[in-house]
């Protein structure tokens, strides 16, 4: 079966029986089959698998380390570090995925490879041979028709893994050879490209079922079929040769960017999370949770929330992440109160949202790196309000739902302190941790300098006393344990002991998140010290805590830090074969789109369907972005839709007159691709907690998705207003937007669950919503009251430019050809450069120009200058120019909001009372004719 299909199967199957949930094996298997292959053979075969992802993990550290540089071998370039990559991902792809023998997938399975193999005989324009391109086809058809055991590897699967792996490493051995034929492939490129195309395709169905196989082998059927499409969308179509080179060869497809990002930072990132599991984090992460929020009403829905939030720091899918946390927190759910579609709707509302949660970001944040072209550091920064907004309004949504049914929390494991006393622990808290941070900054920042290259010693020394000492606090408590769900509560775990037992699992997120943000290391080599130490870990933490408990046998502990090393090791390589291979297939997209132009092509679509209207363009690319998304994992659907559709929304929104920065673009059409894995009917997430809750799968979905449309809603708000994503905001006005959206989050939250304070009257749901646009946007009616733009005339542009500050940006709408001779519109930013008149100053931004009566046609734009960078072109006219004008503050929008906002919240107060009293009233009535009841 496809993952979709086993966890619906198992969904039902489970509701059916009646049972509560899964048993923990049949679990593992679910996460398995998704994850890391359902396949484990045991015997030799079985150790050899064991080997071979063992073997890719320390190859993987060692292409990230700077080893190779100082010893002076195993140096690869990128290309030859992609094949490796590509070479285990396949292998492991046969090995450890079984075919699935569904009717639905066996009838894919047998279609692709006939459908490919009369692709690429038809497309054999160019004199090449045709008669061994059926071979691979024939080959694929056979393995597929003799079927695929989940016990063993049988010898036509061994044999499609090595032909795999070696069409990738064909890159490597021939690296030199190729590199002096580009663009003319010889009869060996074909055959391995033709082998490689399809191999790889099989194994993407294999591993991530067979959503993006059609996608992928639809964008080749277009590459070879362009001249045949509706006029729209049809290109002149490529030949074999050209697709060969393309998608094969170089680094344009297959072995392009994404697969590249997956090599040097996915990996590592993974396979970091792989070992802080592997360590105990994730059990501490569930447990700290509810110690701190189980007894507050609906508390374990809470607890699932945060710790989902910090298990996404580990975790990159959202479906193990479903799984992980859920089968310990649903059942919790479902105790205090939560149906079980309810109780599994919060698990993958806030599984899903672990993909949004900077630093990682289900490894959507290193693509951006690579494809928007800016900073590890700026991609985090952008990404950061979104996501914590989301996760903060979440644990309102579960607040909300627990006050609509009366729930309570569990019984509290301490008696509550004073509010006095809450509130000095709260600030002494937050005074020890800027102290530590402050400390350590200043501390780290003296060691560089003071040592030079023997600093990274210093500090590594600095870390392991500090490593030490948190064990050692974390000796003096009782271990931590996951106790059984479904036993009966009798009290949560102690806050204090649950968070000191387990301090030390910091330390590593500390080592990544330094590197990253303060050394400002690459991506891959942050990882690669944060796995090192984490490495570190494995190997100590079980011997030193036997010491400090005065345990004897010291043997057995070395060697279960041995064992948990290795198990996190090939745990993460396994958990890499879908996402290796994912990121592979996805390039066939890429290089499909940058070879047949399909993207402006789908933009003209987009455009013909939307009518101009912006807000309709943002409308069909969420929705064609969810289609997209539907099936494939948060790294796949990242890439397939950042292809095609991020450039739709800068281009049109050029043409319609929205600015909308690369980033904020990105991160719209990735918001809407996680979606995917929450929206029925191919939300995987949805059908894992199903699995779990024993809930029915479908409206888990429908339930998640109410719960997730503040995540769909963001995306629009920070399109518009890029202030959420802190683009061009002080640290000041950034509290500020973090409050005030915050806050709008929140009465968003409660207007779409119809309950504030009490349930909502449907006038009062509009009002709800209305403030909280107005919070989140307040420019929008500021600008109804007063423009932020004057129009002038074009032929004024001189004058306009000299009433604009220095700095500021003027509006020109401009109309002319582009780059390739096609008639454009659009609007550009002009920033104003210096000079002491109008014509000096658009000179000094890079922009000459001829005025002819009103007509304002551009002669000449300097290279690399503000006017280039804005998509100005010679010959070109200025159709509009829209100077900046005085405007009051738009933060004054607020006061109307606020006033509107107390107006509800004392209706609703009023309301509250008066039922409350009447309940009492009733209660009353009740205790004094009980006979009556």
């Amino acid at each position: 079966m496809s993952n979709d299909e086993q966890f619906e199967a198992a969904a039902v199957e489970n509701a059916a029986a009646g049972r509560g949930g899964l048993t923990q094996e049949e679990l593992d298997e679910l996460v398995a089959s998704s994850d890391t292959g359902a396949r484990s053979p045991a015997g030799p075969v079985g150790t050899m698998l064991v080997a071979v992802a063992l073997i890719w993990s320390l190859f993987q550290l060692w292409i990230a380390s700077p080893f190779p540089f100082i010893v002076g071998w195993g140096v690869f370039n990128d290309t030859e570090a992609r094949s490796f990559h590509l070479a285990f991902a396949l292998f492991l792809a046969f090995a450890a995925y079984p075919a699935a023998r569904t009717k639905a997938q066996f009838i894919l399975a047998l279609a692709v490879p006939i459908v490919l193999t009369l692709l690429f005989i038809y497309g054999s324009k160019a004199g090449v041979p045709v008669w061994w391109i059926p071979i691979p086809g024939v080959l694929m058809l056979a393995a597929i028709y003799m079927g695929s055991p989940k016990d063993h590897i049988p010898f036509w699967e061994w044999g499609l893994g090595i032909l795999g792996a070696v069409s990738a490493l064909y890159l490597y051995f021939y690296y030199d050879s190729i590199a002096q034929r580009v663009g003319a492939p010889i009869l060996q490129d074909y055959v391995v490209a033709v082998f490689g195309i399809m191999i790889l395709l099989e194994a993407t169905r294999r591993a991530l079922g067979p959503a993006l196989m059609i996608v992928a082998t639809v964008f080749l059927v277009y590459t070879f079929l362009g001249p045949h499409m509706p006029s729209i969308i049809a290109h002149k179509g490529n030949s074999l040769s050209e697709v060969v080179n393309h998608q094969w060869i170089t680094t344009e497809g297959v072995f392009g960017i994404a697969l590249g990002v997956s090599t040097s930072f996915v990996f590592l990132f993974v396979l970091f999370g792989s070992l802080l599991d592997k360590a105990g984090a994730g059990n501490y992460f569930i447990q700290v949770a509810f110690s701190l929020m189980g007894h507050m009403r609906g508390g374990p829905a809470k607890a699932a929330v945060v710790s989902s939030a910090m298990t996404g720091l580990i975790s990159g899918s959202s479906i193990a992440n479903v799984v992980t946390t859920g089968t310990f927190t649903i059942p919790l759910m479902k105790r205090v109160g939560f149906s079980a579609e309810k109780a599994g709707a919060v698990e993958v509302a806030s599984s899903v949202n672990g993909q949004i949660m900077p630093p990682v970001m289900g490894a959507a944040a290193f693509l951006m790196v690579e494809y928007v072209g800016i900073p590890y550091f700026d991609v985090v920064k952008h990404a950061f309000v979104p996501a914590v907004i989301s996760y903060i309004a979440l644990v309102y949504i579960v607040h909300l739902e627990a006050m609509k049914a009366g729930m309570e929390g569990l019984p509290r494991s301490v008696a509550p302190k004073p509010w006095v006393a809450w509130l000095i622990s709260i600030a002494f808290t937050i005074a020890a941790i800027c102290a530590l941070s402050f400390a350590t900054y200043y501390l780290m920042g003296w060691i560089r300098p003071a040592f030079g290259e023997a600093a990274i010693y210093v500090v590594f020394a600095f870390l392991t006393a500090v490593y030490i000492g948190l064990l050692w606090i974390a000796s003096r408590e009782e271990p931590l344990v996951m106790e059984d769900p479904n036993a009966p509560v009798t009290k949560l775990p102690v806050p204090g002991p649950t968070i000191r037992a387990g301090l030390h699992f910091i330390l590593p997120v500390v080592v990544l998140v330094w590197a990253l943000m303060v050394d400002r290391l690459s991506p891959g080599l942050s990882a690669f010290w944060a796995a090192s130490f984490m490495i570190f870990i494995l190997l100590t933490q079980r011997p030193l805590m036997a010491i400090l408990r005065g345990g004897t046998d010291m043997a057995a502990a070395i060697r279960a830090g041995f064992t948990d090393l290795i198990e996190g090791l090939v745990a993460g390589a396994r958990n890499m074969i879908g996402i290796g291979i994912a990121t592979a297939t996805a390039g066939i997209i890429v290089g499909a789109v940058s070879q047949t132009g399909v993207g402006s092509a789908l933009a003209d679509v987009v455009e013909v369907l939307s009518g101009g209207n912006i807000m309709a363009i943002l409308v069909l690319t969420a929705i064609l972005s969810l289609i997209l998304g539907m099936g494939l994992p948060t790294t796949a659907n990242y890439i397939v839709v950042s292809a095609l559709l991020a450039p739709v929304i800068v281009t049109l929104g050029q043409q319609n007159g929205l600015i909308v920065p690369l980033i904020a673009v990105h991160l719209f059409v990735f918001y809407f691709g996680i979606m995917a894995d929450v929206t029925p009917p191919v939300g995987l997430a949805s059908f894992a907690a199903a699995a779990v809750s024993g809930g029915d799968p479908i409206k888990t979905g429908v339930v998640a998705f109410f719960y997730s449309l503040r995540t769909a809603a963001l995306p629009f708000l920070f399109i518009f207003n890029t202030d959420l994503l802190l683009i061009n905001v002080n640290w000041a006005q950034g509290i500020l937007v973090f409050i005030v959206a915050t806050v709008a989050m929140l009465l968003f939250a409660a207007a779409t669950q119809g309950w504030f304070l009490t349930k909502n009257k449907v006038y009062e749901t509009v009002a709800l919503l209305l403030v909280a646009f107005t919070l989140f946007r307040p420019g929008f009616w500021m600008d109804m009251v007063s423009p932020p733009f004057l129009s002038v005339a074009p032929a004024q542009i001189e004058q306009a430019a000299m009433d604009t500050e220095i700095g500021q940006n003027l509006r020109l709408g401009v109309s002319g050809l582009n780059a390739v001779g096609d008639p454009v519109t659009f609007t550009a930013l002009l920033p104003v450069g210096e000079g002491d008149n109008g014509a000096d100053r658009l000179l000094a931004s890079g922009l000459e120009y001829v005025v002819n009566g009103d007509d304002v046609v551009i002669d000449n734009v300097a290279f690399g200058s503000p006017a280039a960078e804005a998509g100005f072109d010679w010959d070109q006219k200025v159709v509009s120019v829209l100077k900046p004008t005085a405007q009051p503050t738009k933060y004054l929008m607020f006061i109307p909001a606020l006033i509107l906002l107390g107006l509800i919240v004392m209706l609703q107060r009023g309301r509250a009372r008066t039922q409350k009293v009447a309940a009492e009233r009733r209660t009353g009535d009740v205790q004094q004719n009980p006979a009556s009841n």
